[in-house]
């Protein structure tokens, strides 16, 4: 139900699709530092669009997912560095194809069936194109997924995550014949403006993580955050 349908923003969205997108590519190197997880947000394969996240930014979006139970915090025994893993199986009641379609949508946008089916094969089998429309109705009927029109110059419908308010609407309509056919050909769509909500989340994240590192040193010093400067 809709109601179920978690509200990401976009540094959220992303950081939730890399985390399950490398808990089924490279279970060898998950659960994901923060490290691990800004450098998965920030590849150019398999992402549209490309972008540039700090580190900061990456943490603000695992505090959110932390929060609303699509991710948790993992620490094995010896290790010092916090890593993290997604939740979405329990918390979305997803098995391992949903997820994967939706981890798809998450860090590529909108596309057809056949790209899904195509991109989403290297986290989970789909031997026919039927098999993934089966994943995408379960997807829609649960309020994560929603069909779009086909894309100009093309008859194929296009299908988008739900998880991100907008994120759908963004998705390029009625453009200029010329200029759509030279995006198709580089693969690239224009970045959608990030929100004044979401850039001062990352701001507000980034001072948080700047007084959480200075608190530490100070600690290490005996001191503690605002106090005055000794004689």
């Amino acid at each position: 139900m809709a109601s179920d349908v978690p509200n990401l923003n976009a540094h959220e969205a992303r950081v939730f699709g890399v985390l399950i997108e490398k808990s089924l590519t490279t279970p060898e190197h998950y659960p994901l530092s923060l490290n691990a997880a800004t450098t998965g947000a920030n590849q150019k394969s398999n992402r549209d669009p490309v972008v540039d996240y700090l580190e900061a930014e990456v943490q603000v979006a695992l505090q959110g997912l932390l929060a609303k139970h699509l991710a948790g915090r993992a620490q094995g025994a010896g290790q010092r560095t916090e890593k993290y893993l997604h939740n979405g199986r329990e918390t979305l009641g997803l098995d391992d194809r949903g997820i994967a379609v939706l981890a798809e949508l998450l860090m590529r946008g909108a596309q057809t069936a056949g790209e899904l089916r195509s991109r989403a094969q290297r986290m989970a089998a789909f031997p026919s194109l039927e098999d993934l429309r089966e994943t995408l109705a379960v997807l829609m009927e649960r309020g994560f997924a929603r069909r779009l029109p086909p894309a100009p110059g093309s008859r194929a419908e296009r299908y988008a995550q739900c998880l991100t308010p907008g994120a759908a609407d963004a998705e390029p309509a009625d453009d200029d014949a010329g200029t759509t056919a030279a995006r198709a050909t580089a693969g690239e769509r224009p970045a959608p403006a990030a929100s004044l909500a979401d850039r001062v989340a990352s701001l507000e994240g980034e001072v948080a993580f700047l007084r959480r590192e200075l608190s530490g040193l100070l600690a290490d010093l005996g001191r503690t955050l605002g106090e005055p400067d000794p004689e």
